[in-house]
């Protein structure tokens, strides 16, 4: 009897902010959920939206951010090249995004991918300035608050509860 080779990819829970400050921010977020879970994984849990103002520039509009869990076979890499264009398809032009901060439609940075330390040209993880950006923290709390960063080894609320980042940051009302 011949058996088939089965290989089992192992599912990993990833940590994704999702950010918008451009146009229609809430339909573009909901739209670029869609498009995460159909290409990237099932979305496991997600946060309430926060409004915050832009951190490193000024912008015209705040920011609605919103993070998410996502449990998904593909490695940290893929991930993150499935985001990046998900990104460009809802209208990011990351060609002008290198030297400073800029409004943008849409935002996706993986957070943390399981406990997975990296460090390459490619992809830096777990995000190297979550600790310092308090609208990466709050939503990041409501769905992960004892999650312990894998190199600083706080638990995110850890993390919020000193985080330097003054800025505003708080549930979304709607308008």
């Amino acid at each position: 009897m011949v058996q088939d080779n089965i290989v089992l990819k192992t599912m990993e829970k990833s940590y994704i902010l999702l950010g918008s400050n451009m146009g229609e921010r809430i339909s573009i977020l909901a739209e670029a959920r869609i498009m995460i879970e159909a290409r990237c994984g099932r979305i496991d849990k997600m946060s309430s939206l926060y409004e915050s103002e832009p951190w490193g520039f000024d912008a015209e509009q705040n920011f609605i951010n919103q993070a998410i869990c996502v449990e998904t076979d593909l490695s940290a890499h893929e991930l993150l090249r499935e985001l990046l264009s998900i990104e460009i398809e809802l209208g990011r032009d990351r060609s002008r995004h290198y030297e400073t901060y800029v409004s943008r439609p849409i935002d996706l940075d993986v957070i943390y991918y399981g406990d997975m330390i990296n460090d390459d040209e490619d992809v830096i993880l777990p995000h190297p300035r979550l600790q310092l950006r308090r609208f990466v923290l709050e939503p990041l709390c409501e769905i992960a608050s004892d999650f312990v960063h894998p190199v600083l080894k706080k638990t995110n609320i850890e993390l919020r509860d000193v985080c330097p980042d003054t800025s505003d940051v708080s549930l979304y009302k709607g308008k």
